[in-house]
């Protein structure tokens, strides 16, 4: 089958996780022999090679609130290779996928990974009723509507008008042949053999909890527990202050942002994968935890023990005492006392060795893809 992929507001390769989300969904479709083009900006050191075939291009002077604006290019692409399918990453104001996939008749397949739906207090919301006919909601329904086939971690964060039959719930993934616990390459720190190192990897937004893993350890090593260090690797609006709180504390270190492809090697020289997610820190959660978040797939798949607070969904990736250890609330002391647990080697490795089985019978990209080219070709069957 012929897939056309919009992804304008990402590039490739990339740190973010939208980025590795769009090379693994259109490589892993490739790798079940469809002919996959990718819409989508040039990252450093530019495509990758293989059998995906990139295309550049981004929003209108970088701005993604413009994509809509590039439908006639995406329409000349879909109808130059003859695309049979267009798979598009949601944005409220996107839909120039959709919309070339309505106009050429092909099947319509929307990855949602945020809340189309608007949260308590949500400004959008505000703007819209300001609005009197709300163009903004107007927008993104007819692009839920409108498609085929909807791909989300969870329908909570869809219109409830929207047709069950057509919503995939399916969780995002890892490349589970690359992050492995032997992984070998440059490790993003040094350690000696009797530190327990903690990792944190993302995009230092102040609800993704950075802060509360350098707190944490400071804790620990206050009260005697030297071998506990930290590495955060990733950066983000949140740097800056997270650096200066870890100046003071032992033992933790910050890489910044660093290649993926430095990744694998460098979950697996750490013992104990942390995603301190702050529930309070974010309003759309208020919605409930409506990500699918790629570092725990990977800690999972690098053989590494998941530390997380008790959240709703969260809790059914990383099960309790069997894949990681989960904690109530969102503070420091709380995730402090997780990793005083994980001190014991033995428990690290029996949750470890869980954590890679789970991720690779469940979670692997493999598994994510195989679930979109079986949606894509019963719509398009349908379709006939």
């Amino acid at each position: 089958m012929r897939v056309l992929y919009a992804a304008l507001d990402q590039e490739v390769p990339g740190t973010r996780g939208g980025s590795i989300h769009v090379r693994a969904v259109a490589e892993g479709l490739a790798a079940l022999g469809h002919q996959v083009h990718v819409l989508t900006g040039r990252g450093p050191g530019g495509f990758p090679g293989g059998d995906v075939r990139w295309h550049e291009m981004r929003p209108p002077f970088g701005r993604r609130e413009l994509r809509w604006m590039r439908a006639a290019q995406v329409l000349r692409v879909a109808r130059t290779i003859g695309a049979q399918a267009i798979i598009e990453r949601y944005y409220n104001f996107g839909g120039e996928g959709i919309r070339t996939a309505k106009r050429l008749g092909v099947v319509a397949m929307l990855e949602v990974n945020a809340p189309v739906v608007d949260y308590p207090g949500s400004r959008k919301r505000l703007l819209d009723r300001a609005l009197l006919v709300e163009p903004m909601r107007r927008w993104r329904e007819w692009q839920c509507r409108a498609a085929d086939v909807i791909v989300t971690p969870t329908a909570a964060v869809l219109p409830p008008s929207i047709e069950p039959s057509k919503v995939l719930e399916i969780e995002w993934g890892a490349d589970t042949e690359r992050f492995r616990p032997d992984a070998r390459g440059i490790a993003a720190v040094g350690r000696n053999p009797d530190d327990v190192v903690a990792v944190f990897a993302g995009a230092f937004r102040n609800w993704h909890g950075a802060g509360t893993l350098v707190e944490a350890v400071r804790l620990l090593r206050e009260r005697g527990q030297s071998r506990v260090k930290a590495v955060l690797i990733g950066d983000g609006p949140e740097f800056a202050r997270v650096k200066r709180a870890a100046s003071a504390v032992a033992g933790v270190t910050l890489t910044g942002g660093i290649a993926h492809d430095r990744m694998p090697a460098a979950l697996a020289a750490c013992d104990i994968g942390v995603a301190p997610f702050d529930m309070s820190a974010h309003a759309p959660l208020s919605l409930g935890f409506y990500w699918s978040p790629l570092k725990v797939f990977e800690y999972m798949a690098a053989g590494l023990p998941v530390v997380a607070p008790r959240i709703d969904r969260l809790q059914a990736i990383v099960r309790d005492g069997q894949e990681g250890l989960l904690y109530e609330g969102g503070g420091a002391e709380a995730l402090a006392s997780a990793l005083a647990r994980l001190l014991d080697p033995a428990l690290r490795a029996r949750l470890g060795a869980a954590a890679r089985a789970r991720v690779v019978s469940r979670f692997s990209w493999s598994a994510h893809c195989a679930r979109l080219d079986e949606a894509l070709r019963k719509a398009c069957a349908c379709a006939c």
